[in-house]
């Protein structure tokens, strides 16, 4: 269908009181995967790459991969940098073609993640490339991230004045979630989400959502977030498959005869996810 930018799919969420969802890419099964599975439910898509993928294969490499599968797609599909976490990475995916940035300053002071948020965010408007931010602390281990042990929630009032300063078009918010994987039931602070949203009028983001429960997305949707972010599953669905395919198989050689196998695990996660974030049928 085409290759776009997240502003209109983000604000069309935040319209219909859905969320799209946004999915971590490392190969390009795991892209042809993700994109089979939105056309089938005809959903808009959101596909991410974070510093340590990046790192792993290049920032030219996956927008090829990704441009080609969307250009042949049904379905509307978004680039984005998951965890920019420098000014100097923003720039060169946006020089690069991605579609989508996200600057994370989460680590900084509060003025030093306002600096550099603005700096990425006037960067990229004359391009027209939304940019998502990060206010309060997300915790967690994921890739080369590192969160701590998490507690820095995003304030409310913080938040309202950070988006008003740096005239970002959708924030992420710490309300208790985590990257990687949970070692116990999170517990969401759905309340200040609510408090969040009646003073901030952008979409908002939901990080570390691998392992949420159904009902928690389902209320964290109902107030305010627009955008859910799944890696983990993504990659423990793909490991699985290859694993069950060679444990069957022990003698196979051939990349693609597993990489099918590991493709359909995939697939069978992200359609899941995707309806518990209520975008099937959008598009």
């Amino acid at each position: 269908m085409s290759f776009v930018t997240s502003e209109k799919m983000l604000l069309d969420a935040q319209k219909g009181g859905y969320a799209v969802g946004a999915f971590n890419v490392e190969n390009m099964e795991m892209v042809m995967a993700v994109i089979a599975a939105a056309e089938e439910l005809r959903a808009p898509l959101m596909l991410q790459t974070t510093p340590s993928t990046i790192k792993y294969a290049g920032l030219d490499m996956y927008l090829s991969n990704v441009k080609t599968a969307a250009e042949r797609a049904s379905v509307p599909v978004c680039l984005h940098l998951d965890h920019g976490d420098s000014f100097d990475l923003a720039m060169r995916a946006l020089r690069t073609g991605y579609t989508s940035i996200m600057i994370d300053g989460s680590h900084n002071v509060f003025e030093e993640n306002i600096a550099v948020t603005k700096a990425v965010a006037d960067a990229c408007r004359p391009s027209g490339i939304p940019v998502e931010a990060e206010l309060g602390k997300v915790g967690g281990k994921e890739d080369d991230l590192d969160g701590g042990e998490g507690n820095g929630y995003t304030d409310p009032l913080e938040a309202k004045e950070f988006v008003e300063r740096t005239s970002v078009t959708s924030l992420a918010v710490a309300i208790g979630t985590a990257h990687g994987v949970y070692k116990g039931v999170p517990k969401l602070d759905l309340d200040r989400l609510a408090e969040i949203r009646k003073v901030v009028d952008i979409p908002l983001v939901l990080h570390g959502a691998s392992g949420l429960s159904e009902e928690a997305v389902v209320e964290s949707i109902k107030r305010g977030i627009c955008k859910v972010n799944f890696a983990t599953e993504l990659r423990i669905a793909y490991t699985d498959g290859v694993k069950e395919f060679l444990a069957a198989n022990p003698d196979a050689f051939d990349p693609k005869k597993y990489g099918k196998v590991a493709m359909e695990h995939v697939k069978e996660i992200v359609e899941t996810r995707m309806k518990m974030c209520g975008c099937t049928g959008r598009v």
